[in-house]
């Protein structure tokens, strides 16, 4: 008689919310039976967590931004109604995220067949090999526990990008121990069915060369696969998730038409639409601290704070590089583009505190330009000219960035009284500040700075958490406002700013 296979071990899984759970108790599939489980299809248990949390008003899909009144409503009924689903969106527009976020509809443990390749429910075996076990050993086949962050399989398409790697080969290793070519268990499987009772998902589909397309066909219509002329009759339980962009996916027409016309739903994503939303997505994606409070960094220098105003200068910077005309609009700007541009001031930031001395760096106006040419690769521009180097797509950049920090200044600081720090200036003063000037050196230039109490207030400081390197940024925000608005005069030498005369 054959030996059982042995158990996988299947340990506690910390998921993402931090909660560390174990995997319930049958080990054998006499003790599942017993305690009354039920197979159930990956589409109907996603179907019905979904239901679940609409019906409790609990979020379906968490961490998502400025989708909830557009694409979730859209996703929500595409998933209700048991659809495989293609995202169409430019770059950057959280297409991913949605896709991976759809793991969380999953039950958080499913019961498996130890060893099963297929990551068979033992109530519902359909592989030879799974049969044959449950045959040999009855109620005492072995039975494991899968986490649901196991259950999600994902493949970037690109040309070289092969049936065998979705679908499967004939290995050539089990044709030489013994078994013949028309015996399934010869087969090698891809990744479609290895994440058989999960969520697939293609990225980027139109990559993906249209006869590798035409493998899929029977995937999303009949569920079952076939390789090097083979049936292999396998029920695949899944639900497939593709992205594209619209470019692709519409005008040079690399999908092919039956695989369109397979999916059931198609869904439009989009950059944010508001404002608010825009900062949202800064504060939940950038690896950055935000406010005074931030909790210290493992580094010498405590966390780098990001001023409020600061993440709003970013948001509307992104939103006018998006709207302009020099650039390309089938393109996109990534909404990466606003979040490594934070990233970029924050480092300047930390920077500045290493080589002047600062203990709480806070990033102020003068670490914005260093986000211009980070960010540059990031942006297609419509009418860019040969030469990589062209000076003209950074000019662009920094207007629009200029543009930002006005509008931005207008918002913040409309009707604040600043007569009191243009005063400073009358005499012919100067105050200079730069990349490397530490916030006492830009206070100490200043004196006593009227209204400040309340400038701190109109960015978003709270009271009693107002600290020196605060104020420096409030205060270089205003006489940037000023120079913007036509009301101080300013000099740009490199890193450094001097601000009057």
């Amino acid at each position: 008689m054959t030996r059982a296979p042995p158990r996988r071990t299947f340990g506690e899984v910390t998921d993402p919310a931090g909660a560390t759970t174990a995997p319930p108790a049958p080990t054998t599939l006499g003790e599942l039976r017993a305690t009354g489980a039920t197979f159930r299809p990956v589409k109907a248990e996603i179907r019905a967590n979904l239901l679940a949390r609409l019906t409790a008003g609990e979020p379906t899909l968490p961490g998502l931004v400025g989708f909830d009144d557009t694409v979730v409503p859209e996703v929500e009924r595409a998933l209700i109604a048991g659809h495989d689903l293609v995202l169409l969106g430019e770059r950057g527009q959280g297409k991913t995220r949605l896709i991976r976020t759809l793991v969380g509809l999953l039950d958080e443990w499913t019961p498996v067949l130890v060893g099963s390749e297929l990551n068979e429910h033992p109530l519902h075996p359909v592989s030879v090999w799974a049969h044959r076990q449950i045959a040999e050993h009855g109620d005492a086949t072995p039975v494991g526990w899968l986490h649901r962050s196991d259950r999600f399989g994902e493949k970037l398409a690109t040309p070289d990008t092969s049936v065998g790697d979705l679908i499967g080969d004939v290995d050539p290793i089990k044709v030489a121990e013994g078994r013949t070519l028309g015996d399934p268990e010869t087969v090698h499987y891809g990744l479609v069915p290895r994440t058989n009772r999960g969520i697939f998902s293609v990225n980027e589909l139109p990559d993906l060369a249209e006869r590798i397309q035409v493998a899929l066909l029977n995937v999303l219509e009949e569920r079952d696969i076939q390789i090097r002329g083979y049936r292999v009759r396998l029920p695949l339980d899944l639900l497939l998730v593709a992205s594209a962009n619209p470019e692709d996916y519409t005008n040079r027409g690399r999908i092919i038409t039956p695989l369109k016309d397979r999916f059931g739903a198609e869904v439009r994503t989009h950059y944010p639409l508001e404002l608010a939303d825009e900062i949202r997505l800064l504060h939940q994606e950038a690896q950055v601290s935000w406010g005074a409070g931030a909790d210290s960094a493992p580094d010498a220098f405590g966390a780098p704070v990001v001023p409020e105003h600061l993440a709003e200068i970013i948001a509307r910077f992104a939103r006018l590089v998006r709207e302009s005309s020099h650039v390309d609009q089938r393109s996109g700007v990534s909404a990466r583009f606003a979040i490594a541009g934070l990233e970029t001031v924050t480092a300047s930031a930390v920077r500045r505190a290493a080589i002047a001395g600062e203990t709480r760096p806070v990033a102020r106006v003068v670490d914005l330009p260093a986000v211009v040419p980070a960010s540059r690769g990031k942006v297609e521009f419509a009418d860019s000219g040969a030469d990589p180097d062209d000076e003209r797509e950074l000019e662009i950049l920094e207007h629009l960035l200029r543009q930002a920090t006005a509008q931005t200044f207008r918002a913040r600081c409309a009707g604040l009284d600043l007569t009191g720090l243009q005063e400073h200036f009358t005499g012919g003063e100067t105050v200079e500040s730069g990349e490397l000037v530490p916030a006492p050196a830009l206070l100490g230039q200043l004196g006593t700075i009227p209204k400040l109490a309340e400038l701190l207030g109109r960015l978003g400081v709270p009271e009693g958490e107002q600290s020196a390197e605060q104020a420096a940024a409030a205060v270089e925000f205003a006489l940037e406002g000023l120079h913007l608005t036509r009301r101080l005069a300013k000099d740009t030498d490199g890193g450094r700013t001097v601000y009057g005369a």
